[in-house]
């Protein structure tokens, strides 16, 4: 795996619950501006782990790629509805979220960087590539895909989850994905209407309209399965 930030080479890490999250820009070779795109999804990935077991900041690595660990896999699937969200629409990432151990070797990158290894790094990696190849095949909205290592949680559920859930997202307006996100990281219907000059009946008609109401029920129910 890449090497991580130097400021936090010190820190090992292990857990056969870890979600580790590989992420790469949708059609990257046809932005106009590849640096102001990739600052801009920094910004969002870190936003989105508010409140969230983050357990690697995200960074960006080679060919567009960013990476990221979470706590569990219901946090990977928290967090990336919501960067799914919070990004610009004309922005779109791809996720692979391995579930397994994800370990950091300390100081063994040729500058002394710290590099990422474990079963689940590899099965993010085999989960992205799955993403890609169901885009390929004719189903253009999918964008998050799971996999785990042998002994890891099931995945068929949620992955039939995640699809569902980024082909609503992919259908939403700027507005209703805003109201969305906000929703999910936890605002309420009256803050969120005082910031699109809307009331919190239109707030909340939105919400059922565009299936944020149904993005934070399925999300309520893959937090009590995880427990």
């Amino acid at each position: 795996m890449n090497a991580a930030p130097d400021s936090e080479a010190s820190e090992t890490s292990a857990n056969g619950g870890t979600a580790a999250l590989i992420a790469d820009i949708v059609g990257s070779r046809t932005l106009p501006d590849r640096a102001g795109a990739q600052a801009a999804i920094l910004g969002v990935l870190e936003r989105a782990g508010e409140g969230l077991d983050v357990r690697r900041a995200p960074w960006a690595t080679v060919g567009d790629e960013f990476q990221v660990v979470l706590g569990s896999r219901e946090d990977a699937v928290a967090y990336t509805a919501r960067v799914h969200l919070l990004l610009p629409v004309d922005l779109g990432l791809r996720f692979g979220i391995g579930i397994g151990d994800a370990l950091t070797l300390e100081a063994t990158a040729h500058d002394g960087a710290s590099l990422e290894d474990g079963s689940a790094w590899w099965a993010a990696r085999d989960a992205i590539d799955r993403a890609h190849r169901l885009e390929d095949s004719g189903h253009p909205t999918a964008r998050t895909w799971m996999c785990a290592t042998d002994d890891g949680p099931a995945t068929a559920v949620p992955n039939g989850l995640l699809l569902i859930r980024d082909h609503v997202i992919a259908r939403m307006k700027a507005r209703e994905r805003r109201i969305a996100a906000g929703l999910l990281m936890g605002r309420t219907q009256v803050d969120l209407g005082a910031e699109e000059g809307i009331g919190q009946s239109a707030v909340s008609q939105s919400a059922h309209r565009s299936g944020a109401a149904d993005l934070l029920l399925v999300q309520r129910m893959l937090l009590e399965e995880g427990r």
